[in-house]
């Protein structure tokens, strides 16, 4: 089979509903922060993964345009786990106004997003 054919044969098979899979980018002060945050989120099932990678940040607040060091937590889940998770991690977060983004995963390979939708419904 032609890689056009796989990529085809996942797309179909995974987006049904669409937007089942999400990553969610969450930024925050540190890596301690961080840490904290991906732990409960997967303890709590909300996450199958969370990669925590270091950020330089440039951003608008409160009338300035601030630059921060961050670290930039990259989670993977399902869409029926995002409001809950939302609402978790403003729970913990140090930051008044956290950002917290969801991306719908358009395409990838479907036993690692079999994987996603297992670990958080287990």
């Amino acid at each position: 089979m032609t890689l056009v054919s796989d990529t085809m044969v996942i797309y179909k098979t995974y987006t049904n509903p669409p937007r089942m899979y999400l990553v969610v980018l969450i930024t925050a002060p540190d890596n301690e922060n961080g840490r904290k945050i991906a732990r409960h989120l997967l303890e709590k099932r909300l996450v199958s993964c969370v990669n925590i990678t270091q950020a330089s940040s440039m951003y608008w607040w409160e009338g300035r345009i601030e630059e921060a060091n961050e670290v930039l937590l990259i989670a993977k889940t399902t869409a029926d786990k995002l409001d809950e998770l939302i609402k978790e991690v403003r729970s913990i977060h140090p930051y008044q106004l956290p950002e917290i983004i969801a991306l719908p995963i358009v395409g990838g390979y479907i036993d690692y997003l079999e994987w996603v939708k297992r670990e958080t419904h287990a």
